[in-house]
C-alpha cells in the first residue's frame, strides 16, 4: 500500500520523450521547408538562365534567297549588294532600326552600318518589304530586302575579292554572310 505513495517517474519520462519528439519533428519540418524553398528558388533561376541562353544563342535572322551584287557605275567593282532577310523558324521579331550590319573586306576595316537612307557611308537601307506592315520590324512571315552600299562604305570589291557581311540583331546571335566576287564583274550578279 505504501507503494502507491512512492515516487513513480514512468509517466513523466514518457511525457518528456513526447516533447522531445515533437521538437525534433518541428525542427525537421522547418528545415525541410527552408531547403525546399531554396531548391525551388534555385530551379527557377536556372530555368531563367537556360531560357535567356537559348534566346541569346539562337540566330534571329537568316538569308532568304540569293545575294545580288550590282556594278551600277560600270567600273568593274561591286558597288552594292542586296540581300533578303527573314526570321529563323521560331525566332522572335527583329527590329532593323537596332540591327547593325558589319562590313569586312580586304581593303576595309570592319565597319558598322546602321539603318538609314543609305546616303551615308555608315548606313544600309531597306529597299522592299514582303508581307510586312509599316514598321521596320521583321515579324513572322515577313521578308525585307536590304541594300548595302559597298562603295559608300569605302569598300572596293573587284573580281575574285572576298567580303563579309555580319548581321547583328539587338538580341540573338549574329548571322554571317561570306561571299566572293565572280571573276568577271557585270551590271547585276548573283553571288554564291
Amino acid at each position: 500500500m505504501w507503494n502507491k505513495f512512492t515516487k513513480n517517474d514512468k509517466g513523466f519520462t514518457g511525457l518528456e520523450a513526447a516533447i522531445v519528439l515533437v521538437a525534433f519533428v518541428v525542427v525537421a519540418a522547418v528545415f525541410s521547408y527552408v531547403m525546399l524553398g531554396a531548391g525551388f528558388y534555385t530551379t527557377q533561376k536556372s530555368q531563367e538562365v537556360v531560357h535567356t541562353g537559348v534566346t541569346q544563342a539562337s540566330s534571329s535572322v537568316e538569308l532568304s534567297g540569293d545575294v545580288v551584287a550590282q556594278d551600277a557605275n560600270g567600273n568593274d567593282v561591286i558597288d552594292a549588294v542586296t540581300l533578303c532577310l527573314q526570321l529563323t523558324s521560331g525566332g522572335s521579331s527583329v527590329d532593323m532600326g537596332k540591327t547593325l550590319i558589319v562590313l569586312s573586306a580586304p581593303d576595309v576595316a570592319p565597319t558598322e552600318l546602321k539603318l538609314g537612307a543609305a546616303a551615308d557611308a555608315d548606313e544600309f537601307a531597306i529597299t522592299k518589304k514582303y508581307n510586312a506592315d509599316a514598321d521596320n520590324i521583321i515579324d513572322k512571315s515577313e521578308k525585307f530586302d536590304v541594300k548595302v552600299d559597298l562603295a559608300a562604305a569605302g569598300a572596293t570589291i573587284g573580281a575574285n575579292d572576298q567580303f563579309q557581311l555580319e548581321v547583328k540583331p539587338p538580341q540573338g546571335a549574329s548571322y554571317t554572310i561570306h561571299r566572293r566576287a565572280p571573276p568577271s564583274i557585270s551590271a547585276v550578279m548573283v553571288l554564291v
